[in-house]
């Protein structure tokens, strides 16, 4: 039986990526040794896409309210790449992750499947 998913996310500078999950964003973690940091995650949904290009695979950051998410990350200095995007599935932007890269955050539109497990 499936119990979780791991996900990985392949940056140049891990440390400092580490670091911004555990400061910033809050995720709890252990310690699997030497300092490497495993976060847990909320609950998560998965959705499989069409494509007629290139197999891809993208990590959505869920949230209840965009708005206020988007100021609560501005005040501990989180950066945004330009501004949120309106669509029938939700509203997202994507934030800048210290030590590489962006993550997409959204406030989706459609039900969910961990809100649906807790009403």
């Amino acid at each position: 039986m499936i119990t979780g998913a791991h996900v990985i996310l392949f940056v140049p500078d891990a440390d400092a990526t580490r670091a911004f999950l555990r400061d910033v964003i809050g995720l709890p973690s252990v310690d699997a040794g030497g300092g490497w940091l495993i976060f847990a995650l909320p609950p998560a949904e998965l959705a499989a896409h069409p494509t007629q290009g290139d197999v891809s695979h993208e990590l959505y950051l869920m949230c209840d309210d965009l708005q206020a998410t988007i100021a609560d990350l501005r005040r501990k200095g989180v950066e945004f790449v330009g501004q949120p995007s309106e669509h029938d599935w939700g509203t997202v932007i994507s934030l800048t992750v210290p030590g590489g890269g962006t993550l997409a955050l959204y406030e989706p539109k459609h039900a969910s499947p961990p809100a649906a497990q807790h009403t």
